[in-house]
């Protein structure tokens, strides 16, 4: 079985204590935290924003990603490199020179992450996939919590399996991911699950509890940031 990164969607948090949130799930044994911003334009919603980053960002010392569902958001590598993420996504159809935005985020010394969204296909941005650290499907359509997952983008996971020994990246994903999901696809190939309420959040058992089924019984590889 491959090994499991667990990320924590902070957009599914509770707001109201985002600091103690953080903590717990610290303590429980996540592997990375993902974090959404949102412009209102990409996606018709507005997500997370920089204070709610920064809060994020100073409570742990786990890996902070930051999903960057926004038009041109070159403008923003810098930002959020400089603000402590250790992995930025970007889609690359939000962005004229995707090639050019991952440049960008290697020469920040973090790893660079594509979102694929569910309508978007591999052909389009196979050309970049050399050039990533993950690889992040979308399995619903980005821009809020609670949808259901779409069937259909399991094509494009099996694809890329196929694909991530030879171009050496990591396969992950996004939306409406249930424990039996994460155990599904981790037979596909895919390595890391983005979890919001599906699988972590408002369960009536403990984080730590939930994290460690997750996680099942193998030893988590620790994916280093590369310089």
């Amino acid at each position: 079985m491959t090994n499991r990164i667990i990320c924590p969607s902070m957009m599914c948090a509770n707001f109201a204590n985002l600091e103690e949130e953080t903590k717990q799930l610290d303590a429980a044994g996540v592997d990375i935290f993902h974090m959404d911003i949102m412009d209102g334009t990409f996606v018709p919603n507005f997500g997370m924003g920089l204070q709610d980053f920064e809060l994020v960002r100073k409570t742990t010392k786990q890996r902070v990603d930051v999903h960057l569902m926004i038009d041109q958001p070159g403008r923003y590598v810098e930002k959020f490199a400089d603000m402590g993420a250790d992995i930025i996504y970007f889609h690359p159809e939000a962005d004229l020179h995707p090639t050019r935005t991952l440049a960008m985020i290697k020469a920040k010394g973090k790893q660079a992450g594509i979102a694929i969204n569910p309508g978007t296909s591999l052909a389009s941005i196979r050309e970049l996939l050399h050039l990533t650290d993950f690889v992040m499907v979308m399995t619903v359509n980005p821009g809020f919590a609670g949808q259901k997952y779409l069937p259909f983008v399991d094509k494009k996971i099996e694809q890329l399996a196929a694909l991530k020994e030879e171009l050496a990246f990591t396969i992950m994903v996004d939306g409406a991911i249930s424990a039996e999901k994460v155990e599904s696809l981790s037979v596909k190939g895919v390595q890391g699950f983005v979890l919001g309420t599906s699988a972590l959040f408002g369960k009536q058992i403990s984080y730590q509890e939930i994290v460690k089924e997750l996680h099942g019984s193998n030893e988590i590889d620790q994916l280093e940031v590369k310089s």
